[in-house]
């Protein structure tokens, strides 16, 4: 069974990944000769984190998607609370990375490996959280909820989606890719290598 919702959710999947991945690959790279561009660069991927998906994607899932999956299949609610867990430590979680990051920034490195830690614990779990929705939850979601079911869900969750997905509609979300883009060094983005810019 087709969905639009079910394109859009692994779209804005695809697009968490990547930031997700970003931030790892950074992570690896460490502040080298330009933590100014380093720091800038891991907020604007955080502060992504915490806009997109904790505040725009994972509420119309919960609202949504959920109540209709565990009326439809009540088989898969042992998968659909774990989720639903998922998004309760998600907000929580993206805010202590916010402040460790700052902490990091301020106080010096003794306070980076907190940081660092905290970072990779969230992406393994943000990666782990769309996995199982991607192989345990929206399989069976096309299988399980009707055609009449679907057009209801679609109407409503990909409602004014051109509007805050940043794709061909809020130039604010545009111009976050872009700055994300350009302070991240090659090869996550554009930006010169952290090791060269180590000239004063």
């Amino acid at each position: 069974m087709g969905s639009e919702t079910i394109r859009l959710i692994r779209d804005e999947h695809a697009a968490i990944s990547a930031v997700l991945r970003s931030m790892s690959m950074l992570l690896d790279l460490g502040p080298g000769g330009d933590a100014d561009r380093f720091f800038a660069a891991l907020r604007a991927m955080l502060f992504y984190i915490d806009e997109f998906p904790e505040r725009l994607h994972h509420p119309r899932e919960s609202d949504l998607l959920f109540p209709s999956l565990a009326r439809a299949a009540p088989q898969l609610m042992p998968v659909i609370r774990r989720l639903e867990n998922d998004h309760m430590q998600g907000e929580g979680r993206v805010r202590q990375l916010q402040h460790a990051l700052t902490a990091w920034e301020l106080l010096g490195e003794a306070r980076g490996q907190e940081f660092m830690q905290g970072a990779r614990e969230y992406i393994a779990f943000y990666l782990d959280h769309m996995h199982t929705e991607e192989t345990q939850l929206l399989p069976e979601a096309g299988k399980l909820l009707s055609p009449r079911q679907w057009k209801e869900i679609d109407t409503i969750f990909c409602a004014g989606h051109e509007d805050w997905a940043g794709m061909n509609g809020d130039p604010a979300f545009d111009k976050l890719f872009t700055r994300i883009v350009l302070a991240a060094p090659a090869p996550i983005g554009v930006g010169p290598s952290l090791e060269r810019a180590d000239t004063v």
